[in-house]
């Protein structure tokens, strides 16, 4: 039997039907014993990435257990806001303070409002 070129392959491949190339492959694997499957590795890395919990979250100011003068003056700090918006924040809560930001930097602004008498939710 003469040998296949590559190119001569390839076109003897795209002339088969999906039914015929399952076939194929199934004898490719029986003969070598190999697995046309993806690998679990590849899987098991994507597990691993949603075990870290999300890239980016939004801190929302839920409600006020302390003074709502104290959340204010907090509100105007971390967002650089005036202070009729700070006050309208506290005064429609819930509201969204900071959205898609790290989580890390999500806990440094919830514990400074919690500091500050605010009830505070980060998702």
């Amino acid at each position: 039997m003469a040998k296949l070129t590559s190119e001569e392959l390839i076109a003897s491949l795209k002339e088969m039907t999906i039914l015929e190339l399952n076939e194929l492959v199934k004898a490719i694997e029986e003969e070598f014993g190999v697995s046309a499957a993806a690998p679990v590795a590849a899987a098991a890395a994507t597990d691993s990435g949603e075990e870290e919990g999300p890239s980016e979250v939004t801190v929302t100011l839920t409600g006020i257990s302390g003074s709502k003068v104290g959340v204010i003056k907090a509100l105007r700090d971390i967002t650089g806001l005036g202070m009729m918006e700070a006050k309208a924040l506290v005064d429609n809560a819930p509201s969204a303070i900071k959205e898609n930001i790290k989580p890390a930097e999500a806990d440094e602004l919830k514990a400074k409002l919690i500091e500050a008498g605010a009830e505070v939710e980060v998702k």
